[in-house]
């Protein structure tokens, strides 16, 4: 089954994240997603490009209703002829399968805009 299809996984602050494996198996599902450290948190992260603000601003409102619909809720930072989305889930500060098959929901969107 393909990644973005999956349904999510409930995760609480007792769930185990993800090993190194589990993340570099998964990374390589995902076209050009890259992982961070950023205080110590992993996430995984990738710049989209756009030819204008709009386009950029309507890709980041299309995953930010994705987002509610799952409550699972990225960083996104728009800029002029781009977007940047980080996910990592917060309950357990670290990375889950949910941030990965929300990213490929993200690559889906990317692809097959309206």
């Amino acid at each position: 089954m393909d990644l973005y299809k999956k349904a999510l996984i409930r995760c609480t602050q007792s769930s185990k994240p993800l090993t190194e494996d589990e993340i570099n198996i998964l990374l390589n599902e995902l076209k050009s997603w890259y992982l961070a450290t950023e205080n110590g948190t992993k996430k995984i992260s990738k710049c989209f490009a756009f030819n204008n603000y709009s386009s950029a601003q309507r890709f980041a409102n299309t995953i930010a209703i994705m987002a509610e619909q799952e409550n699972h809720h990225p960083r996104i930072c728009i800029e002029w002829g781009k977007a940047t989305v980080s996910w990592w889930t917060h309950s357990i500060n670290d990375l889950f399968i949910n941030d990965f098959i929300m990213a490929a929901r993200c690559d889906t969107i990317f692809n097959n805009p309206e």
